[in-house]
């Protein structure tokens, strides 16, 4: 964002007896309107695909959910007159993404800094979000992608919760880790029931929902869901560009951690390659929302088996391979 929000960030707010600056109020009051927002949706994710009886049953409550035209959490940011953390809401994504913030900060003394997980970054591009605020060197960025010994939950790839983080100048890649292994305990494992990871393991889910985040818009995220299930039913290869991306930046020297994919890529020898290999691919390929964990959980019913995005955007799938082609034509000029 270009704009800037003027000196309000170096406001100090005394609260209930305690000193606050804005930066941290941002964060917690973003961070408490997601625990919020998930406590009143649901106390436990829903699940509506059965893998084993190759099944996917709709249900009323779950298309609500995703049919609303605003979470929980955008109408409790929107509507600032009735909550008094609506407004730091929007104020930490917008302060998390202003460069110059963090030099006024150590200008003025305020310590707090901010880093923002997206949804879809693999793991190196969180490792280098929170080096840039905490000025940490490739050592302890390695150090922060790397599990601690006897840990309960390693941090891996797709357990890096989404999120604006408040973070302190001196704080180390451990304590980094604790804040946010703490996050995803909280946002996701502690709303994923033992009967839900019987039927879809944790791993499973955090998989297809990375695929979903890398693949889908802001739309159609379910109908994804559906072909890759659909897929994985039929023992088809999954076939998507994201884990060739995945695979490649992997396996060589490239400027961009999700690189253009050409034909000769396809032909990869990476387990990641789902061109190549069936099912799943071994871990997920990017770390997550919790609404595409959701709809990995909760996929569209639908036949089709073959999607793509046409040049402004929009969502287009097919049954079978034949129609998937003609509709490449009609809008690429070519089948493939």
């Amino acid at each position: 964002m270009g704009k800037r929000i003027g000196l309000t960030a170096l406001l100090i707010i005394i609260f209930g007896g305690a000193v606050f600056s804005l930066p941290i109020l941002f964060a917690l009051g973003l961070h408490y309107e997601q625990k919020n927002a998930l406590s009143a949706m649901m106390e436990e994710f829903p699940i509506t695909v059965n893998p084993q009886n190759k099944t996917i049953v709709e249900n009323m409550r779950v298309n609500a959910l995703f049919e609303s035209n605003q979470s929980p959490l955008q109408a409790a940011a929107a509507n600032t007159e009735k909550t008094f953390w609506g407004v730091f809401g929007l104020l930490a994504i917008t302060i998390s993404e202003v460069p110059w913030y963090q030099n006024i900060a150590g200008v003025a003394g305020v310590s707090e800094r901010f880093v923002t997980i997206t949804p879809g970054m693999r793991k190196e591009q969180v490792a280098s979000a929170f080096g840039k605020a905490l000025a940490w060197n490739s050592n302890q960025q390695k150090e922060f992608l790397t599990p601690v010994a006897g840990a309960e939950l390693p941090l891996t790839e797709g357990s890096f919760s989404p999120g604006v983080y408040a973070v302190t100048p001196n704080m180390t890649p451990t304590e980094a880790q604790a804040l946010v292994n703490n996050r995803f305990i909280e946002e996701v494992l502690s709303h994923y029931a033992t009967t839900t990871a019987e039927i879809v393991s944790v791993d499973q889910a955090l998989t297809v929902a990375s695929l979903i985040e890398r693949e889908a818009g802001n739309d159609d995220t379910r109908m994804i869901s559906g072909i890759i299930w659909n897929r994985l039913f039929a023992n088809m290869n999954l076939q998507i560009d994201a884990t060739v991306q995945y695979a490649k930046a992997n396996s060589t020297s490239v400027k961009s951690w999700w690189p253009k994919v050409i034909p000769a890529d396809m032909s990869r020898k990476s387990p990641y390659n789902t061109y190549k290999h069936s099912g799943l691919p071994p871990t997920p390929i990017s770390n997550s929302s919790v609404a595409s964990i959701l709809a990995a959980l909760n996929p569209r019913e639908t036949s089709c088996l073959f999607y793509f995005h046409d040049n402004a955007g929009q969502f287009h799938c097919s049954d079978t391979y034949a129609e998937h082609v003609a509709l490449l034509k009609q809008y690429f000029g070519r089948g493939k």
